[in-house]
């Protein structure tokens, strides 16, 4: 046989062996993005997944809790046979129930198991006890529990009384370290799943199970529990009834344990789930004590064969090789792979900006500017989400201290203001304002032209603040018809002033349909250095009420006499 024979025979199986050298690394590589950026994927979605849980039930928790707090529901929780209060306590739940979501609240008291619930619809009007819970009872037994248990709130997925599925968001009503009864809502639970849970994203499933696996929310209701503790352990439908493998349930069950022992963090394994490849996802949500599961579907996400093209083009380029010389072959095909595989490895390890390859023709070439795009794709692809992690988050953040209907400060958020003044005022020695606003009559608008013009009424009170105060002046809204201004580095003039200013202002320029005009009572304290928040609030408090006794449609100072009134009164 000849040389040349020989020499291309040589080169070829050389040619070929090195080939599938590089193809298995290739592969190895291959493999390695895939999973790296799957577990960037399960992680960014797992997260996003949560917030999307969060964002609708944080506004219902911090409105039950609000409920709880009722210093008159808590004086009726332990009084609960007084006619009088029992009337004004009907007037205060009333009064949540438009404010929540669903539109429907309940109030359960410890004292004499009674249960008070109504709807939307104001079904119940006049008969809102509607039954005296027993704990002999099965479908009570959810009361006592929380009795027994004293959380802060629990989330419970079961039936109401007329049989529809929900959602329920259950504070205890305390006074100290006593619990008085429980206050709270729910929502239709088939609507929150398919705004919340079905996100219908193929390849994409979300679960939230409870710390013993039970699922608690799912796009299939046949999964869920609709009664959070069954009696029968065996009734129980958990997150191992879905996992193929009892090893793959250990390792899930041990990765909750890890990410509830490190808040905020996130695991993922691979599992098998009705025969296919999952990459699940685990986070522990500590504000409901629930886990996140999502499970990514590996074939349907990240379909392997979509690399079939990369071997075609590789398979072309080795035809192309055999005819040329080992030099060419080294200088053409064999440096450029080198390089190909280093970027390969940075890749792997991370390193998205050290890509650049050096320019090559054919099919070696082609290969190496769609690692190129691929690389810059999946940086690309990574960084959004990325980015889209972190907007979400600084939105929520923004969501738990703004007020939703007038974009002022909400409760949370004029504390935490309030707090940060007063330490600022005791190292610097200045004096903090406090001007506590209420709307006078407020609910006998909503009762007399409906809740849309009482919305126009606060955002109407909310833009005449803004415009009133100064801009180092900071206005929020605390609750129902009340507003709090703060007022740093404020005198008694000073803080009189911007008070009538308000108050002024809102009479001038709000009136009700039928002409009348808007008015507003506005109780001011000047804090001395080193009060608390408690005493703060407290003293305008007791400022606010002395203009409600005056008349209203004044301001009341603490501790002075005098008011501030329109011409005439």
């Amino acid at each position: 046989m000849n040389l040349k024979p020989r020499f291309l025979i040589l080169t070829t199986m050389l040619i070929l062996v090195a080939s599938a050298a590089a193809w298995l690394a290739f592969e190895r590589i291959a493999a390695g993005i895939v999973e790296q950026w799957a577990m960037r994927l399960a992680q960014t979605q797992v997260r996003y997944d949560a917030s999307r849980l969060l964002r609708p039930l944080a506004r219902e928790i911090a409105l039950a809790r609000q409920m709880a707090s009722s210093p008159l529901l808590r004086k009726w929780a332990e009084d609960p046979d007084d006619p009088g209060l029992a009337r004004e306590a009907v007037v205060e739940m009333e009064s949540f129930r438009a404010n929540f979501q669903d539109g429907s609240y309940f109030v359960a008291l410890r004292a004499t198991g009674a249960y008070y619930f109504n709807n939307a619809a104001n079904e119940f009007d006049g008969r809102l006890l509607r039954a005296h819970l027993s704990p002999e009872r099965p479908a009570d037994r959810w009361f006592f529990e929380i009795m027994a248990q004293g959380r802060e709130f629990r989330l419970d997925v079961n039936s109401d009384r007329l049989g529809v599925a929900r959602l329920w968001i259950d504070v205890p009503v305390r006074d100290g370290d006593r619990i008085l009864g429980v206050v709270g809502t729910g929502l239709n639970l088939d609507t929150f799943i398919r705004d919340v849970v079905d996100a219908a994203q193929p390849g994409v499933r979300t679960l939230f199970v409870d710390a013993g696996g039970a699922i608690q929310l799912d796009r299939d209701p046949q999964l869920m529990n609709l009664d959070s503790a069954p009696s029968v352990e065996s009734a129980r439908k958990t997150l191992d009834q879905l996992l193929d493998a009892t090893s793959d349930q250990a390792a899930l069950h041990q990765l909750m344990a890890t990410v509830k022992a490190a808040p905020g963090a996130v695991a993922s394994r691979v599992v098998r789930v009705g025969g296919q490849p999952n990459l699940a996802g685990v986070a522990y949500l500590p504000e409901l004590g629930w886990f996140e599961i999502t499970l990514l579907d590996l074939d349907a996400l990240i379909p392997l064969h979509g690399f079939a093209s990369l071997g075609t083009i590789f398979a072309l380029a080795l035809l192309v090789s055999l005819g040329v010389f080992n030099l060419v072959l080294n200088g053409m095909v064999l440096r450029p792979l080198a390089a190909l595989e280093a970027a390969m490895r940075k890749v792997q390890q991370g390193d998205f900006g050290a890509t650049a390859l050096p320019r090559q023709g054919g099919e070696i070439g082609r290969l190496m500017t769609h690692f190129t795009r691929m690389a810059d794709a999946i940086r690309s692809h990574t960084q959004h989400l990325e980015d889209k992690v972190q907007a979400r988050t600084e939105a929520l953040h923004l969501l738990a201290r703004i007020d939703a209907l007038t974009e002022l400060y909400n409760r949370r958020g004029m504390s935490e203001l309030i707090e940060h003044e007063i330490d600022r005022a005791t190292r610097h020695g200045d004096s903090p304002g406090l001007l506590w606003l209420d709307i006078d009559f407020f609910k006998q608008v909503n009762d007399r032209f409906g809740h849309a013009e009482g919305d126009r009424i606060l955002t109407g009170v909310a833009a005449l603040l803004r415009a009133n105060i100064r801009p180092y002046d900071n206005a929020g809204r605390w609750g129902g018809d009340e507003f709090l201004v703060l007022v740093p580095e404020s005198t008694p003039d000073s803080l009189a002033n911007t008070g009538e200013r308000i108050r002024s202002a809102i009479a001038q320029h709000l009136a009700l349909p039928s002409g009348e005009a808007v008015t507003a009572s506005i109780g001011a304290y000047l804090a001395s250095p080193g009060e608390s928040l408690d005493v703060i609030l407290y003293k305008a408090d007791q400022a606010l009420y002395a203009a409600k006794n005056a008349g209203r449609n004044c301001m009341r100072c603490h501790g002075d006499a005098s008011t501030i009134a329109l011409p005439g009164q």
